[in-house]
């Protein structure tokens, strides 16, 4: 299989991406990325060292996607009403993109590839926070508590893990209210 012209290690990682959306981050292998790219697994390697460091880039760019996404959602905002756009966003994107929400790093200030997109959605999540007047290990606390609230709730309705025929939006709504009185006790 000859190479294909302008293959870019950012084609690689759409194709990847293409291919979790498609099979989630299990059909994420690196034969499968060259036969989508039309290239041989080998052509690959100019691009990226390994599979692991296929799945870092592709955790780069999921933080960079949901940074954007929370951005655009809290813009203009401030208070409650933005703490609350900005944990609707994260649950609307976990639920739009299942796949690539899987893939995203559980700690990429660990990761000198991913470390800087994953300090910019924190950096959104602490701006988003900074009318609480919380600083410090306050605001990271804070911070924690809200991604685990959106990310426990994602991940659960993700799975299909609530069956009961309660609203799934009414006990997010009552997970949100929540957080927002646990915030204004803080502040």
């Amino acid at each position: 299989m000859a190479a294909r012209p302008g293959l870019t290690t950012s084609k690689v990682v759409d194709a990847a991406l293409e291919l979790i959306d498609e099979q989630g981050v299990e059909g994420l292998t690196l034969a499968a990325v060259a036969a989508r790219t039309g290239v041989a697994t080998p052509s690959l390697y100019k691009h990226v060292a390994n599979l692991q460091t296929l799945r870092d880039h592709v955790g780069v760019r999921v933080l960079e996607d949901m940074t954007d996404w929370f951005t655009k959602a809290v813009l203009g905002l401030s208070g409650d009403e933005a703490v609350a756009a900005l944990m609707h966003a994260y649950r609307a994107y976990a639920a739009k993109h299942p796949h690539r929400y899987a893939a995203m790093p559980m700690d990429p200030l660990h990761d000198e590839l991913q470390k800087a997109a994953g300090t910019k959605l924190i950096e959104v999540m602490l701006a988003t926070l900074r009318s609480y007047g919380l600083e410090g290990s306050a605001a990271i606390h804070a911070t924690r508590r809200l991604r685990v609230i959106v990310h426990g709730f994602a991940s659960i309705e993700s799975g299909g893990g609530f069956g009961l025929p309660e609203g799934l939006d009414d006990t997010y709504d009552q997970l949100v209210r929540m957080y927002l009185t646990d915030l204004r006790g803080q502040s």
